[in-house]
């Protein structure tokens, strides 16, 4: 196929020339009824603001531009078939989980796994089997997972319908996931991969290997993050072989918008071009700067850029560089600090941070003036607000929970209030995760133990942003059972 072709952007195009005078949705016509909107965006940008119609296909049942572009990108990341996403990765992996499992069956799961995966067990009924990452216990932060315990964790549970995993972590380790895919194809088990944080990887001989290289069944991908589409713009993957592509699409169907953005669209069938023609080229580039930014980093004192140095660690099968993690805990700082200071100081947005690091993205749209402003800022918060304080070290994920209802049952069970203290031994009503990067604490139907609230408590007091439960604050916890006197 030709690569260099985007069908539904030059179909956006040919609309916009033929200047049509809009008669259905959206109602601001072309920006018209938006009009202080309008004036700030651009007036191009809000006259391709459209919805399906007959010249430009419809994501649902896709037979023209649409399922051209989608061929394209299916072939760019040597998959047999791809589904453009419009509701991030997020609807990919849940539509991956409910396609290969249905209520009962067990999925194999790292307990690090974002919260999409967590909805995607509740939406199918599946019951997870959680596998442990290694930790890197300088850093405090979780890594791949090792062969041996996907190994064993299937020996366990051989009747286990799929094994998921994540290409890379956030902070950039990749497991040995040939070595996984292998085991798990042996044992009649297709592999899912959340590669959220991957959609560049496909396109370099110096990153890691991609999910549809090693022979994964399936993958979800977000080209908005690194692979430059529009936030909420990502892509779904999928292997001909043990996965129905029928079901995918049914399932994929229910997570998807009736109404799909063109932009958003537009902007995967562009990327995807720019990855396949020139993906070498600029992430050359892009892998320059990150080696550069990190050896400015790890002349700093008290910082410690991490990168391929970490491969061969537990957990740590290959490494991502474009993602720059960097160690500032012997600045007597948390990562909260660093990320704030950042920001409020320097007008420099980082991706996340937690008790020990902060993690900056590192991708294609970058340059010599964003690394060298990123390196001057740290290299400023060393020299002017280094402190004496000892950071309390955390380097380790909480242990596998005790799963006393499934995900699905007790998301859909009657739920009480109670405060957060009084928590222990109750089973919980809801999931608590840090975002990013979005890591449960705990989830529906687990045991909650006095662990799992302490661990609450330390990011509440580090001012961590925590998801997921009803009181925005974590003061309180909804568990299972039935309310007593009507209240808390």
């Amino acid at each position: 196929m030709n690569q260099e072709y985007t069908p539904i952007f030059s179909a956006m195009k040919k609309y916009h020339k033929e200047n049509i005078i809009p008669f259905d949705v959206p109602g601001h016509k072309h920006g018209k009824g938006l009009k202080e909107f309008t004036d700030y965006m651009g007036k191009t940008i809000m006259e391709l603001d459209v919805n399906s119609m007959k010249c430009l296909d419809n994501i649902l049942n896709p037979i023209g531009v649409i399922k051209e572009s989608e061929q394209l990108a299916a072939e760019a990341y040597s998959a047999a078939h791809s589904f453009f996403l419009v509701n991030g990765t997020t609807a990919g992996i849940q539509a991956m989980i409910m396609s290969a499992c249905e209520p009962g069956d067990k999925i194999i799961i790292p307990r690090n796994a974002h919260k999409s995966a967590i909805a995607g067990i509740i939406l199918s009924g599946a019951i997870p089997v959680y596998i442990q990452p290694e930790i890197d216990k300088h850093l405090g932060i979780a890594m791949g997972v090792t062969v041996d315990s996907v190994r064993k964790a299937i020996n366990r549970h051989p009747n286990a319908k799929a094994v998921f995993i994540i290409n890379p972590t956030y902070y950039g380790a990749v497991s040995n996931l040939a070595e996984i895919i292998k085991i798990a194809h042996k044992n009649a088990m297709p592999v899912l991969v959340d590669e959220a944080h991957g959609a560049h990887m496909h396109f370099h001989n110096n990153l890691p290997m991609s999910a549809m290289e090693l022979g994964a069944d399936m993958s979800a991908l977000s080209l908005h993050k690194t692979g430059g589409s529009l936030t909420q713009s990502s892509l779904l993957l999928l292997k001909e072989g043990i996965i129905n592509y029928s079901k995918v699409k049914s399932n994929l169907n229910l997570m998807q918008t009736t109404s799909a953005s063109y932009l958003l669209m537009a902007s995967l069938d562009v990327a995807r071009k720019q990855l396949a023609l020139d993906g070498w080229k600029i992430l050359s580039k892009t892998l320059n700067l990150a080696k550069h930014a990190r050896e400015l980093i790890n002349e700093i004192e008290g910082l410690y850029a991490f990168g391929k140095e970490l491969i061969g660690s537990a957990g740590v099968f290959d490494f991502d560089e474009t993602k720059l993690g960097v160690y500032v805990s012997e600045l007597g700082l948390t990562g909260f600090e660093v990320y704030d200071l950042l920001r409020e100081k320097y007008k420099i947005q980082v991706e996340l941070a937690d008790m020990h690091n902060i993690l900056a993205i590192v991708s294609l749209g970058d340059d010599e003036k964003s690394i060298n402003a990123l390196v001057h800022a740290l290299k400023d918060i060393s020299i002017k607000f280094r402190t004496n304080k000892k950071i309390k070290k955390i380097n380790k994920i909480l242990e596998n929970p005790n799963i006393i209802v499934s995900p699905r049952d007790a998301y859909f069970s009657e739920k009480r209030t109670v405060k957060l203290e009084d928590a222990t031994d109750e089973i919980s009503g809801e999931s608590i995760m840090v975002y990013p990067p979005g890591i449960p604490i705990v989830t529906p139907g687990e045991k909650i133990t006095k662990e799992m609230i302490e661990h609450i408590k330390l990011w509440k007091s580090e001012e961590a942003q925590l998801q997921g439960a009803e009181d925005p604050y974590v003061d309180y916890i909804r568990v299972l059972g039935r309310e007593v006197n009507g209240g808390k």
